[in-house]
């Protein structure tokens, strides 16, 4: 049974807002109002979404769950989530990272964008470097292209 769906909507499961003011905040479902529209809460102190209505087709469910009962109050809700360490386990997640990274690079001024710019010329330098050392030498070892560290290492 591990093709089995688990991510319900269900009171304490911790969701993306994908469209509205809120978009791209994260939220916790707090009651289900009918089949299409959920009541959420940040809280507003945790993460600035206030307590509203919302369809479920704006929201995005993810795989963490606090444990709290139907229409939980915000005290309890944010006690809850620190209880069970929500946020930081949704933080660690590849999805939450490339969110966070998205929103860096749309923040980035013109210098920053300049500075970054340098930094990559600068690390492909070292990689060419690395590689024609070791096509010099003959070897046919190949390190992995994604991971720069073995070919500045190798240099």
């Amino acid at each position: 049974m591990s093709g089995m769906f688990t991510r319900f909507v269900e009171p304490g499961r911790l969701a993306l807002i994908t469209y509205g003011p809120c978009e791209g905040k994260m939220c916790t479902i707090i009651d289900i109002v009918d089949q299409k529209r959920v009541v959420v809460d940040g809280p507003q102190s945790v993460t600035g979404v206030p307590r509203h209505m919302m369809p479920i087709k704006r929201l995005s469910l993810t795989d963490f769950k606090s444990t709290i009962v139907r229409g939980a109050r915000e005290k309890a809700l944010r006690l809850a989530l620190e209880k069970d360490d929500v946020m930081n386990k949704w933080a660690e997640t590849n999805r939450a990272k490339k969110i966070k990274a998205r929103e860096t690079r749309k923040n980035m001024t013109d210098f920053d964008r300049f500075k970054l710019m340098v930094a990559k010329r600068k690390r492909a330098g070292q990689v060419r470097l690395a590689l024609k050392k070791i096509k010099k030498e003959g070897g046919e070892w190949r390190p992995d292209p994604w991971n720069i560290s073995e070919c500045i290492a190798a240099a």
